[in-house]
Protein backbone atom coordinates (compact mmCIF):
# COMPACT_ATOMS: atom_id res chain seq x y z
CA UNK A 1 0.00 0.00 0.00
CA UNK A 2 1.58 3.57 -0.77
CA UNK A 3 1.77 6.08 1.76
CA UNK A 4 1.48 9.48 2.24
CA UNK A 5 5.72 9.15 2.90
CA UNK A 6 5.91 7.13 -0.07
CA UNK A 7 4.03 9.70 -2.42
CA UNK A 8 6.58 12.70 -1.45
CA UNK A 9 9.68 11.06 -1.41
CA UNK A 10 8.64 9.94 -5.02
CA UNK A 11 8.88 13.56 -5.77
CA UNK A 12 11.93 14.57 -3.57
CA UNK A 13 15.26 14.39 -5.27
CA UNK A 14 18.02 12.81 -2.89
CA UNK A 15 20.27 16.08 -3.75
CA UNK A 16 18.06 18.90 -4.02
CA UNK A 17 16.10 18.23 -1.11
CA UNK A 18 18.36 16.11 0.90
CA UNK A 19 17.07 17.89 4.12
CA UNK A 20 13.69 16.98 3.51
CA UNK A 21 13.82 13.17 3.07
CA UNK A 22 16.54 13.46 6.35
CA UNK A 23 13.61 15.12 8.15
CA UNK A 24 11.26 12.79 7.31
CA UNK A 25 13.72 9.38 7.68
CA UNK A 26 15.10 10.85 11.37
CA UNK A 27 11.27 11.62 12.90
CA UNK A 28 8.63 9.66 10.77
CA UNK A 29 10.02 6.39 9.76
CA UNK A 30 13.09 5.89 11.93
CA UNK A 31 12.56 7.60 14.84
CA UNK A 32 13.75 4.76 17.30
CA UNK A 33 16.83 3.56 14.87
CA UNK A 34 18.31 6.65 13.99
CA UNK A 35 19.19 7.39 17.56
CA UNK A 36 20.13 4.35 18.27
CA UNK A 37 22.66 3.87 15.81
CA UNK A 38 24.02 7.10 16.27
CA UNK A 39 24.64 6.62 20.43
CA UNK A 40 26.71 3.51 18.76
CA UNK A 41 28.38 5.21 16.53
CA UNK A 42 29.96 6.93 19.58
CA UNK A 43 31.99 3.71 19.86
CA UNK A 44 33.14 3.30 16.67
CA UNK A 45 34.95 6.71 17.56
CA UNK A 46 36.16 6.05 20.77
CA UNK A 47 38.07 2.84 19.23
CA UNK A 48 40.93 5.69 18.12
CA UNK A 49 43.36 6.40 20.69
CA UNK A 50 43.86 10.13 19.55
CA UNK A 51 40.59 10.76 19.63
CA UNK A 52 39.28 9.20 23.09
CA UNK A 53 42.45 10.44 24.52
CA UNK A 54 41.11 13.60 23.91
CA UNK A 55 37.83 12.96 25.77
CA UNK A 56 39.42 11.98 28.02
CA UNK A 57 41.39 14.38 28.73
CA UNK A 58 38.54 17.12 28.62
CA UNK A 59 36.76 15.63 31.37
CA UNK A 60 33.31 16.10 29.45
CA UNK A 61 32.78 12.73 29.01
CA UNK A 62 34.30 10.82 31.78
CA UNK A 63 32.52 13.85 34.22
CA UNK A 64 29.54 15.08 32.79
CA UNK A 65 28.87 11.76 30.34
CA UNK A 66 24.84 12.45 30.40
CA UNK A 67 25.33 16.41 29.93
CA UNK A 68 27.45 15.55 27.00
CA UNK A 69 25.43 12.83 25.37
CA UNK A 70 22.37 15.42 25.69
CA UNK A 71 24.63 18.70 24.52
CA UNK A 72 25.71 15.91 21.35
CA UNK A 73 22.41 14.50 20.76
CA UNK A 74 20.53 17.90 20.76
CA UNK A 75 22.97 20.11 18.29
CA UNK A 76 22.33 17.04 15.51
CA UNK A 77 18.90 17.11 16.53
CA UNK A 78 18.83 20.74 15.58
CA UNK A 79 20.08 20.30 12.16
CA UNK A 80 18.08 17.46 11.69
CA UNK A 81 14.82 19.02 12.30
CA UNK A 82 15.26 22.44 11.23
CA UNK A 83 18.06 22.23 8.62
CA UNK A 84 21.26 23.40 8.74
CA UNK A 85 21.37 26.48 7.04
CA UNK A 86 17.87 27.55 9.14
CA UNK A 87 18.75 30.06 12.13
CA UNK A 88 18.70 27.36 14.27
CA UNK A 89 20.58 24.90 12.07
CA UNK A 90 23.64 27.99 11.59
CA UNK A 91 23.27 28.25 15.70
CA UNK A 92 24.21 24.88 15.77
CA UNK A 93 26.61 24.77 13.39
CA UNK A 94 28.43 27.59 14.99
CA UNK A 95 28.46 25.80 18.41
CA UNK A 96 29.99 23.05 16.70
CA UNK A 97 32.73 24.83 15.29
CA UNK A 98 33.41 27.26 18.94
CA UNK A 99 33.25 23.93 20.44
CA UNK A 100 36.20 22.41 18.38
CA UNK A 101 38.08 25.08 17.45
CA UNK A 102 39.50 24.78 21.25
CA UNK A 103 41.30 21.82 20.58
CA UNK A 104 44.30 20.66 17.66
CA UNK A 105 42.07 18.15 15.42
CA UNK A 106 43.65 16.21 12.75
CA UNK A 107 41.24 16.54 9.23
CA UNK A 108 41.21 13.44 8.85
CA UNK A 109 39.74 12.52 12.60
CA UNK A 110 37.35 15.15 11.84
CA UNK A 111 36.51 13.26 8.51
CA UNK A 112 36.16 9.86 9.99
CA UNK A 113 33.89 10.83 12.62
CA UNK A 114 31.73 13.01 10.01
CA UNK A 115 31.66 9.16 8.15
CA UNK A 116 30.28 8.04 11.32
CA UNK A 117 27.65 9.69 11.27
CA UNK A 118 26.31 8.59 7.49
CA UNK A 119 27.03 5.24 7.38
CA UNK A 120 26.50 3.40 11.08
CA UNK A 121 22.76 4.98 10.88
CA UNK A 122 22.85 2.86 6.83
CA UNK A 123 24.38 0.16 8.43
CA UNK A 124 21.88 -0.19 11.68
CA UNK A 125 18.74 0.21 9.27
CA UNK A 126 19.87 -2.58 6.67
CA UNK A 127 20.70 -4.74 9.61
CA UNK A 128 17.88 -4.43 11.69
CA UNK A 129 15.84 -1.87 10.20
CA UNK A 130 11.74 -1.75 8.30
CA UNK A 131 11.13 -0.98 6.10
CA UNK A 132 14.73 -1.09 4.25
CA UNK A 133 16.17 2.06 3.28
CA UNK A 134 16.11 3.10 -0.50
CA UNK A 135 18.69 4.13 -2.58
CA UNK A 136 17.10 7.89 -2.51
CA UNK A 137 17.12 7.68 1.35
CA UNK A 138 20.76 6.34 1.51
CA UNK A 139 21.77 8.91 -1.20
CA UNK A 140 20.25 11.96 0.46
CA UNK A 141 21.11 10.74 4.18
CA UNK A 142 25.01 11.35 2.38
CA UNK A 143 24.39 14.42 0.73
CA UNK A 144 22.66 15.80 4.35
CA UNK A 145 26.24 15.11 6.24
CA UNK A 146 28.06 15.78 3.70
CA UNK A 147 27.04 19.58 3.66
CA UNK A 148 27.32 19.90 7.34
CA UNK A 149 30.94 18.76 6.67
CA UNK A 150 31.87 21.74 4.73
CA UNK A 151 29.98 24.13 6.62
CA UNK A 152 32.60 22.51 9.64
CA UNK A 153 35.14 23.03 7.01
CA UNK A 154 36.43 19.74 6.94
CA UNK A 155 38.35 19.29 4.05
CA UNK A 156 38.61 16.56 1.38
CA UNK A 157 35.07 15.37 2.40
CA UNK A 158 34.35 12.49 -0.81
CA UNK A 159 31.56 13.68 -3.54
CA UNK A 160 30.57 9.83 -3.90
CA UNK A 161 29.33 7.98 -1.06
CA UNK A 162 31.40 4.68 -2.10
CA UNK A 163 34.73 6.65 -2.03
CA UNK A 164 33.50 7.82 1.88
CA UNK A 165 32.75 4.69 2.37
CA UNK A 166 35.60 3.12 1.68
CA UNK A 167 38.14 6.05 3.52
CA UNK A 168 35.81 4.98 6.38
CA UNK A 169 36.56 1.51 6.10
CA UNK A 170 40.58 1.92 5.94
CA UNK A 171 40.71 4.44 8.47
CA UNK A 172 39.20 1.74 11.03
CA UNK A 173 41.76 -0.93 9.41
CA UNK A 174 44.60 1.62 10.29
CA UNK A 175 43.55 3.68 13.50
CA UNK A 176 41.61 1.12 15.98
CA UNK A 177 44.21 0.43 18.73
CA UNK A 178 43.32 -0.45 21.95
CA UNK A 179 44.34 2.30 24.96
CA UNK A 180 43.16 2.40 28.35
CA UNK A 181 41.08 5.90 27.36
CA UNK A 182 39.50 3.84 24.96
CA UNK A 183 37.66 1.85 27.44
CA UNK A 184 37.92 4.28 29.75
CA UNK A 185 35.16 6.24 27.99
CA UNK A 186 33.16 3.62 26.25
CA UNK A 187 32.27 2.08 29.87
CA UNK A 188 31.27 5.74 30.70
CA UNK A 189 29.09 5.81 27.75
CA UNK A 190 27.77 2.17 28.47
CA UNK A 191 26.71 2.75 32.17
CA UNK A 192 24.87 6.13 30.44
CA UNK A 193 22.94 4.04 27.84
CA UNK A 194 21.91 1.62 30.38
CA UNK A 195 20.55 4.12 32.54
CA UNK A 196 17.86 4.84 30.43
CA UNK A 197 16.49 1.56 31.10
CA UNK A 198 17.27 0.02 34.31
CA UNK A 199 19.07 1.09 37.93
CA UNK A 200 22.57 1.17 38.33
CA UNK A 201 22.37 -2.32 40.40
CA UNK A 202 21.45 -4.28 37.10
CA UNK A 203 24.22 -2.62 34.60
CA UNK A 204 26.20 -5.66 35.24
CA UNK A 205 23.54 -7.88 33.45
CA UNK A 206 23.06 -5.16 30.82
CA UNK A 207 26.57 -4.57 29.60
CA UNK A 208 26.27 -8.04 28.22
CA UNK A 209 23.61 -6.89 25.47
CA UNK A 210 25.53 -3.85 24.17
CA UNK A 211 28.69 -5.90 23.75
CA UNK A 212 26.91 -8.23 21.14
CA UNK A 213 26.01 -4.95 19.11
CA UNK A 214 29.68 -4.00 18.80
CA UNK A 215 31.52 -6.32 16.29
CA UNK A 216 34.76 -8.12 17.22
CA UNK A 217 37.42 -5.07 15.68
CA UNK A 218 35.76 -2.52 18.14
CA UNK A 219 35.17 -4.67 20.99
CA UNK A 220 39.21 -5.59 20.54
CA UNK A 221 40.39 -1.55 20.49
CA UNK A 222 37.86 -1.08 23.26
CA UNK A 223 39.62 -3.80 25.28
CA UNK A 224 35.71 -5.25 26.06
CA UNK A 225 35.15 -8.75 26.13
CA UNK A 226 34.08 -10.38 23.70
CA UNK A 227 30.07 -11.02 21.92
CA UNK A 228 28.24 -14.15 23.47
CA UNK A 229 26.73 -15.71 20.22
CA UNK A 230 23.60 -16.61 21.89
CA UNK A 231 22.80 -13.13 23.14
CA UNK A 232 23.99 -11.83 19.76
CA UNK A 233 21.46 -13.60 17.95
CA UNK A 234 18.93 -13.27 20.21
CA UNK A 235 19.14 -9.23 20.20
CA UNK A 236 19.18 -9.54 16.63
CA UNK A 237 15.96 -11.43 16.15
CA UNK A 238 14.26 -9.18 19.05
CA UNK A 239 15.65 -6.26 17.11
CA UNK A 240 14.57 -7.73 13.53
CA UNK A 241 10.74 -8.28 15.78
CA UNK A 242 10.30 -4.64 16.72
CA UNK A 243 11.60 -3.64 13.04
CA UNK A 244 9.09 -5.58 11.54
CA UNK A 245 6.14 -4.33 13.72
CA UNK A 246 7.06 -0.66 13.44
CA UNK A 247 6.42 -1.44 9.90
CA UNK A 248 3.63 -2.97 9.70
CA UNK A 249 2.56 0.40 11.41
CA UNK A 250 1.08 3.65 9.96
CA UNK A 251 4.45 5.98 9.55
CA UNK A 252 3.96 9.03 12.01
CA UNK A 253 1.96 11.82 10.83
CA UNK A 254 3.37 13.67 13.79
CA UNK A 255 7.22 13.82 14.01
CA UNK A 256 9.34 12.46 16.94
CA UNK A 257 10.96 15.72 17.41
CA UNK A 258 14.04 14.90 20.20
CA UNK A 259 14.57 18.51 20.77
CA UNK A 260 11.26 18.07 22.73
CA UNK A 261 12.24 15.69 24.82
CA UNK A 262 12.81 16.14 28.33
CA UNK A 263 16.38 16.27 29.26
CA UNK A 264 17.61 16.05 32.69
CA UNK A 265 20.57 18.17 32.17
CA UNK A 266 18.20 21.00 30.82
CA UNK A 267 15.19 20.72 33.22
CA UNK A 268 13.90 24.16 32.33
CA UNK A 269 14.89 24.27 28.79
CA UNK A 270 17.97 25.26 26.86
CA UNK A 271 19.76 28.05 24.10
CA UNK A 272 21.81 26.33 21.58
CA UNK A 273 24.28 29.26 22.32
CA UNK A 274 24.30 27.60 25.50
CA UNK A 275 25.03 24.07 24.90
CA UNK A 276 28.60 22.75 25.82
CA UNK A 277 31.25 22.65 28.44
CA UNK A 278 31.00 25.31 31.09
CA UNK A 279 27.16 26.98 30.07
CA UNK A 280 24.65 27.84 32.48
CA UNK A 281 21.28 26.38 32.00
CA UNK A 282 18.76 28.79 30.60
CA UNK A 283 15.32 28.89 29.99
CA UNK A 284 14.69 27.34 25.87
CA UNK A 285 14.92 29.95 22.82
Amino acid sequence: MTTAYDREILQLDPVKDHCRITFLMATCVYPFDIPRALELALFRTYAVPRISGLLRHTGELTEYTRKRYDDTDLLLSELIEHGYDSPRGQAAIENINRQHAKYTIRNEDYLYVLSTFIFEPIRWIERFGHPPLSEKERLAWFHFWRAIGMRMNIQGIHDEYAELEQFNQSYEAERFHYSNSNRCVAEKTIDLLLGFYMPPVLFRLGRPAVYALLDRPLLNALGLPGQSIWLSRMLTRALHLRGRIASALPIRNKPVMRTQLHRPSYPDGYRIDDLGPEKPTQQRD
